[in-house]
C-alpha cells in the first residue's frame, strides 16, 4: 500500500489563466487611466462635465480591477452582479454626498 493520495484533481482555473504579459498590459492601462485622471482635473470643465468624466474613467478601471486580478470573469455571474452592484451604489452614494455639499452647481 501507498502512502501517498494521488487524486486526479484538476483545478478549473488553471486552464483560463492568462500570463503575465497581460496582467503587465492592464496595469500599465490602469496606469494611464489614472494619468487620464489627473489631467482632466487641469482642465477647464464645467463640474457636471468633469465629473462625468471621473465617473466614466472610474468605472473603467473599477471593472478592470474587478474582472481581471480578482477573476470575476472566471467566477458566478452572482459575484459580479455583487461587485458591480456596489459600484452602481457607491456612484448613487457620492453623488448623493456631492449634491448635499453643492458641488454641482446645477441649481
Amino acid at each position: 500500500m501507498s502512502d501517498t493520495l494521488t487524486t486526479d484533481v484538476t483545478d478549473e482555473h488553471t486552464d483560463h489563466h492568462p500570463s503575465d504579459r497581460h496582467y503587465v498590459n492592464i496595469a500599465i492601462a490602469l496606469a494611464l487611466i489614472t494619468g487620464l485622471e489627473v489631467g482632466t482635473y487641469y482642465l477647464d470643465l464645467p463640474s457636471v462635465a468633469l465629473l462625468i468624466v471621473l465617473f466614466v474613467l472610474m468605472g473603467i478601471k473599477f471593472f478592470l480591477v474587478a474582472s481581471q486580478f480578482m477573476h470575476l470573469k472566471f467566477d458566478s455571474a452572482i459575484l459580479s452582479r455583487i461587485f458591480y452592484g456596489g459600484l452602481f451604489l457607491a456612484v448613487i452614494v457620492y453623488t448623493v454626498a456631492l449634491s448635499t455639499f453643492r458641488l454641482f452647481n446645477l441649481f
